[in-house]
C-alpha cells in the first residue's frame, strides 16, 4: 500500500512542524518546506498528492506559488493556509489554484478533514480519466447492475443462482441478460467454477460510484 505524500510550506517554523507532526501521525507521508522556492524542489522530487501552503511568506508567497505548481503538476491538491479570513481572499487563493482554505488557527481535525477531502477528489479524478468510462458509465445506468456490481463487492465471488437469490429477482433471464453486459464492459468475469467476481476495471468502477454517492449526499 502506497502512502500519500504532502508537502507543508510555511516559514513559521512551530506551525509547519506541527502540521507535519499531525499528518505524520496519521499515516501520511509530511515534508516541510520554509521557503515556496525549497518546495519547488521538493515537489520535483517527492511528486506530492497534496501541497499545503502559508499565503504570507518571505520571498514567494503562497498566491505565486500556486500558479506555478498548478502550471507544472496540475494534478497536484493544493490547500492554502492564511491568518486573514475574507471571502475576497478565500477568492484569491481559488483563482491562483487552491482547491481547498483554512483559515488561522484551525483545529486538527479540520487540517485532515481538508486533506482527505483533497485526496478523494483527486481519485475521483484519476477514476473519471479512465478511457473506457464513458462506456461503462452508461452500462451502469441500469440499476441492476448497479446492484450486482455492489454485490459482488461486498460479498465476493458468487455463483449465478446465489446472486439472482441475493437480489431476490425472479426473472433469471434478465439478470443473466445484465451479466452478459457487465461482461462484455470487462467489469466482471468468471473462474473456472463460473462464479462470477469483479475485474480491476469492475472495483475502480465501484470506487468511482461510491465517490459519486458520498458526493451527492454530502
Amino acid at each position: 500500500m502506497t502512502t500519500e505524500t504532502i508537502i507543508v510550506v510555511d516559514d513559521d517554523r512551530d506551525l509547519r512542524e506541527g502540521i507535519v507532526e499531525i499528518l505524520t501521525g496519521d499515516g501520511f507521508t509530511a515534508i516541510g518546506c520554509e521557503t515556496a522556492e525549497a518546495a519547488l524542489s521538493a515537489i520535483k522530487l517527492h511528486r506530492p498528492q497534496v501541497i499545503i501552503v502559508d499565503n504570507m511568506m518571505p520571498g514567494m508567497g503562497g498566491m505565486s506559488l500556486m500558479p506555478v505548481v498548478k502550471r507544472d503538476y496540475p494534478g497536484v491538491k493544493i490547500i492554502m493556509i492564511t491568518a486573514f479570513s475574507t471571502v475576497d481572499n478565500a477568492v484569491a487563493a481559488m483563482k491562483s489554484g487552491a482547491d481547498d482554505y483554512l483559515a488561522k488557527p484551525f483545529k486538527r481535525d479540520d487540517l485532515l478533514m481538508a486533506v482527505k477531502r483533497s485526496l478523494e477528489s483527486l481519485r475521483f479524478e484519476e477514476q473519471l480519466t479512465d478511457p473506457c468510462l464513458d462506456e461503462a458509465l452508461s452500462c451502469l445506468s441500469n440499476q441492476i447492475r448497479r446492484q450486482i456490481l455492489a454485490t459482488l463487492s461486498t460479498q465476493g465471488k458468487m455463483r449465478f443462482m446465489d446472486i439472482t437469490r441475493y437480489l431476490g429477482i425472479s426473472d433469471h433471464t434478465k439478470v443473466n441478460f445484465h451479466l452478459k453486459n457487465l461482461r462484455s464492459n470487462n467489469l466482471i468475469t468468471q473462474d473456472r467454477g463460473k462464479a462470477y467476481l469483479l475485474t480491476a476495471q469492475g472495483e475502480k468502477m465501484v470506487g468511482c460510484l461510491d465517490l459519486l454517492s458520498r458526493k451527492f449526499s454530502s
